[in-house]
């Protein structure tokens, strides 16, 4: 551990109001349980980029998908169905969510992974996803781990529940670790506001709720040109419904980076960790800047190679790894 572990507590508050010349992805995926507590997840995940010429004006829609995922507490997928439609998708059923599945979604979505689609970032977002969603449920429920395990959903993250080394917040000698090395509970987490700027309402794509449990995953990406520079703003949190009827996070984070050349190289990152639940969580932020000196149409891969256990965070990587596709939308600003 480095020593300078803090609490971080300081909701962004909602999104900017889209910028002159600018493309901005937005997604989000939102899970409820329409059959209750410890059973299957239903998920709906949407994407939108859009264009903007002019502050205020209407944006410009370039692409937009969307998909509705069963899953097992055990993030398995018992049905897709992804809109336009893709009959590809179907291979998905039965695979579960984490890695093995992101290699199987490359494979049978090479094009939505080459055109950097909306599309395959949601459905590459199931696996980060579906793993934090069952979190909402310790805003509602007493002991809801042990309720958890005894509906038969056991522990899916770190190995086999054993989360020492996974990432920063679960290095070893972490407060967040109990002594056989699962997660210790106590958590950190802050109400925030709506995303939806009153100065921009069309700033995101049309919200979802599931009544009255539900989770969601939300992340902008703003592209836009200053001279040769692109300039990148990207925010992203992990957020519930609680029981008072406002939304309560557990992971926020806003990152700020310029890619320059022709083949758009990381040039300068800040990471600005904003909510997340363990102290030991903020020390992943400063190692974002390894990246520095790789393109961004690489991040994908390079992320985790670069970024693996206590150097990165799970959320933060996942973060980053979403920069992959800023070259194609950073493109579509000429449109």
């Amino acid at each position: 551990m480095t020593g300078h572990e803090r609490i971080v507590r300081n909701p962004a508050g909602p999104a900017p109001v889209r910028r002159a010349n600018s493309v901005r992805r937005t997604s989000t995926i939102d899970t409820g349980w329409p059959d209750g507590f410890g059973q299957p997840m239903l998920m709906i995940g949407r994407g939108r980029d859009v264009l903007t010429r002019e502050p205020g004006s209407a944006p410009k829609v370039l692409a937009e998908d969307s998909f509705r995922i069963l899953a097992t507490p055990r993030r398995e997928v018992l049905e897709i169905d992804v809109q336009p439609h893709r009959p590809s998708i179907d291979v998905l059923v039965g695979a579960r969510g984490g890695g093995h599945l992101r290699a199987l979604l490359a494979e049978v979505m090479p094009e939505e992974r080459v055109n950097g689609s909306p599309l395959y970032l949601i459905v590459d977002d199931f696996s980060g996803a579906s793993l934090v969603a069952g979190w909402i449920w310790s805003q509602w429920r007493d002991n809801w781990q042990a309720q958890a395990r005894a509906n038969g959903a056991s522990s899916t993250a770190g190995k086999a529940g054993n989360m020492t080394d996974i990432c920063a917040g679960f290095e070893t000698g972490s407060t967040a670790l109990l002594p056989d090395g699962s997660s210790n509970q106590i958590q950190n987490s802050s109400d925030v506001p709506s995303l939806v700027n009153p100065a921009d309402p069309e700033g995101w794509h049309a919200l979802y709720d599931h009544d009255p449990v539900s989770m969601r995953r939300a992340r902008r990406i703003d592209v836009w040109r200053e001279g040769q520079d692109v300039m990148i703003e990207v925010g992203f949190q992990d957020s519930g419904i609680n029981p008072r009827g406002g939304r309560t996070a557990v992971h926020e984070y806003l990152v700020h980076a310029i890619a320059r050349g022709d083949d758009l190289t990381l040039a300068h990152i800040e990471v600005d960790p904003r909510i997340l639940p363990y102290r030991e969580c903020p020390n992943a932020s400063p190692n974002a800047e390894r990246m520095i000196g790789q393109r961004l149409s690489t991040f994908r891969q390079s992320v985790l190679g670069t970024l693996p256990g206590p150097l990165g965070c799970t959320h933060l990587n996942d973060v980053l790894r979403s920069m992959a596709e800023v070259p194609i939308l950073a493109a579509r600003i000429a449109d």
